[in-house]
């Protein structure tokens, strides 16, 4: 599986703050697809398939009963 690429936030933050004109509030509260169309990129693609979903659960596994999750411990 290929390395995960990280995002290029100088790009982004000059594409909303000085190309969009936007405050950094509404930069940050704005979602990935409301930037994108904002910006004249177009739609994200579809939904994810079942092969996008199991390189995420690769990437980010569930905690197994020998790994409690964080949370309550009173049963709640």
């Amino acid at each position: 599986m290929a390395e995960p690429q990280g995002l290029d936030w100088a790009a982004l933050l000059q594409l909303g703050l000085r190309g969009l004109g936007l405050r950094p509030a509404d930069f940050w509260a704005l979602t990935p697809h409301e930037l994108r169309l904002m910006a004249g990129l177009g739609v994200c693609a579809g939904p994810m398939g079942r092969d996008g979903l199991e390189a995420l659960r690769a990437l980010y596994p569930d905690a197994t009963d020998a790994e409690p999750e964080k949370g309550c411990t009173d049963g709640r």
